[in-house]
């Protein structure tokens, strides 16, 4: 399975659509994706996982990564994502506690 990525300007944050499996083999390219953002002095990003089928470690470790960068900029970084197998994931490991999780995007208000 492939990663699909896209970008959105909405109300003055980023939208990053993602679709796919997030896995040690596609997590580069998310976050390649982050890090132009941030260089390109976006601070303030959503990223959309409502399409995102798997999610490993390094996934997890690319959004925490993605986290401190905007942060080092006094920017956010939140989540919309409403797969229940997906939010487990974010409360087993802690970082449910850590990121701002949306259930749809009209919620992150994007």
């Amino acid at each position: 399975m492939n990663l699909t990525l896209s970008t959105r300007e909405v109300g003055g944050r980023t939208v990053v659509v993602v679709g796919g499996e997030i896995d040690v083999y596609t997590a580069p390219k998310l976050r390649d994706t982050i890090t132009e953002l941030v260089a390109a002095g976006t601070y303030q990003l959503v990223i959309d996982m409502q399409d995102v089928e798997f999610l490993d470690s390094t996934g997890l470790g690319v959004l925490v990564g993605g986290l401190k960068k905007v942060r080092a900029h006094d920017g956010s970084l939140e989540l919309v994502c409403n797969s229940d197998r997906l939010l487990k994931i974010f409360k087993i490991t802690g970082l449910a506690k850590v990121f701002v999780i949306h259930d749809s995007p009209e919620a992150a208000s994007v």
